[in-house]
């Protein structure tokens, strides 16, 4: 609440004490990866980028048909976040979901299915994540889900059975980051 003696004002991007790009690749990054299956929307992956770089996730891998940077329409959202976050491309979503297993990573499919956990109750593990979002019509692939360490839902009380994937991935990632933040 604002005390009524100290007006509110905007800061400037001075105050704010962002990172250049180059310091963004230095910084220690959350143990966190995104993978995008099949994201048709460049404005969704430039989305993606913006939030992935607002909460210092480690990569985003771009799976399947979802487009990589350089491009027009991502750059449009993503404000230059592409160049600062790490990427990689997997042609099959499968093959990246296998190979950060590999690398120890917990991976979570941010979809509703039998048994998944409901965002509220999600406690995230210790140790590296990936969270995986889907294609704005199907979701993440049915073949994926046994790939997967399990499923995070997030609940939702509308018509609608589900959200922008881009803001589906804003809420999971605020609470992974928090939870994984809240640890150290």
């Amino acid at each position: 609440m604002n005390n009524a003696s100290q007006p509110l004002r905007k800061l400037t991007t001075e105050e704010m004490g962002r990172l250049s790009v180059e310091e963004y690749r230095a910084a220690e990054k959350l143990p966190l990866v995104l993978v995008l299956d099949n994201v048709r929307s460049q404005n969704n992956v430039g989305s993606l980028f913006r939030t992935g770089d607002a909460f210092r996730v480690a990569r985003i891998c771009l799976c399947g048909i979802t487009s990589t940077p350089p491009h027009r329409d991502i750059h449009k959202t993503a404000l230059g976040a592409e160049d600062a976050v790490e990427w990689s491309h997997f042609d099959e979503t499968a093959d990246c979901l296998r190979a950060l297993k590999a690398d120890g990573y917990t991976v979570f499919a941010v979809e509703q299915a039998e048994h998944s956990t409901i965002l509220n109750d999600f406690v995230a593990p210790a140790g590296a994540v990936a969270l995986v979002f889907g294609n704005e019509v199907e979701g993440v692939q049915a073949s994926l889900l046994p790939l997967c360490d399990g499923c995070i839902e997030i609940p939702q009380f509308g018509t609608k059975h589900s959200l922008n994937v881009s803001c589906a991935a804003a809420v999971v990632m605020w609470e992974v980051q928090k939870q994984m933040r809240d640890r150290t």
